[in-house]
């Protein structure tokens, strides 16, 4: 075969050409299919970039809203903020109160069963 028989493409319609147009559809499935799976690939990388950002994103606002939420427990923005409720903290520590409880008087059925 010369260069001249190729260039003018007689393989393909010559002779035995139907091998050489399986073999050319073959080539171009498999290379169509690998254009596809690439393309899977890159939009998965792409996605899982964008998911990792995002999370950072949100851990970084958890991290804030947290730290906010500190500051507004502390004992000394509570009392700041009753103060202008005028609402002030009790001089007098509370107590305990404890309640004791009599056990009811069983009868003997009663205790029989227990």
């Amino acid at each position: 075969m010369n260069i001249y028989n190729i260039i003018k493409a007689k393989y393909l319609v010559e002779g035995q050409s139907l091998k050489n147009w399986f073999f050319i559809i073959y080539v171009i499935f498999w290379a169509l299919i690998l254009i596809a799976n690439t393309h899977i690939y890159e939009q998965k990388t792409i996605s899982i970039r964008d998911l990792t950002e995002e999370v950072k994103e949100l851990r970084s606002e958890f991290v804030d809203r947290r730290s906010e939420l500190m500051k507004l427990r502390m004992e000394s923005t509570i009392s700041k903020q009753m103060e202008l409720k005028e609402i002030k903290p009790s001089s007098v520590p509370p107590k305990k109160i404890k309640v004791i409880v009599e056990e009811e008087k069983k009868g003997w059925l009663e205790r029989l069963w227990d």
